[in-house]
């Protein structure tokens, strides 16, 4: 009896010990510091549709995707590069064009405006106020790069402005920063669409 009584004794300490240890394992392995995410864990690419490349001016358009466009909105950013182009301005001002239609339309040619701007339209939403032209001109990508350009370039110290600043002072809207975030993944596109770009 005494035998048995020792036995479970020693059985129960064990699993006891056991216990503690997988316990404190859980506990270890809840307060360990843990790897952030990476950037591509959280962002991913989408899937572009299997298309030929589209030749917008000297730019030859590729399927995508390149900072997560895809052709059809390339092929905008490739407009305003073009526009950029014949005022003689260079791919870090191309950037800030194709980072400002980012930050307004996503890179899309869109009809519609907003509830600040409910009669802003195109690719940098430009308001009907008599400042941007007519509605086909705002809705057409060429001409509202050119008009963005224009204006930009006009604003008395523009070099010496941060992009956001840049984009801020022509587009006037609310927040100043509101184009930061978009400005590497638009030099990423223009550095994509330069190198496929032809003399």
């Amino acid at each position: 009896m005494r035998r048995l009584l020792i036995a479970a004794s020693v059985v129960f300490c064990l699993g006891a010990v056991g216990l503690v240890v997988a316990v404190a394992m859980v506990v270890s392995s809840l307060s360990a510091p843990r790897d952030e995410p990476t950037a591509a864990a959280v962002t991913s690419q989408p899937t572009c549709p299997d298309v030929p490349p589209v030749q917008i001016g000297t730019i030859s358009v590729p399927a995508g995707p390149v900072a997560g466009y895809c052709q059809d909105r390339l092929v905008n950013a490739a407009w305003i590069m073009e526009a950029a182009k014949a005022q003689g301005i260079g791919t870090h001002t191309q950037a800030i064009g194709v980072m400002t239609a980012m930050g307004e339309s996503s890179l899309r040619n869109i009809d519609h405006g907003d509830d600040v701007g409910p009669d802003s339209r195109g690719l940098f939403q430009q308001r009907d106020n008599g400042l941007w032209g007519t509605y086909e001109q705002r809705m057409d990508p060429y001409t509202a790069a050119t008009m963005f350009f224009t204006k930009l370039v006009r604003i008395p110290g523009w070099k010496e402005l941060s992009p956001t600043e840049a984009a801020h002072a022509v587009q006037v809207n609310a927040d100043p920063d509101h184009y930061t975030r978009w400005f590497a993944d638009a030099e990423v596109v223009v550095a994509e669409l330069t190198a496929r770009t032809t003399p």
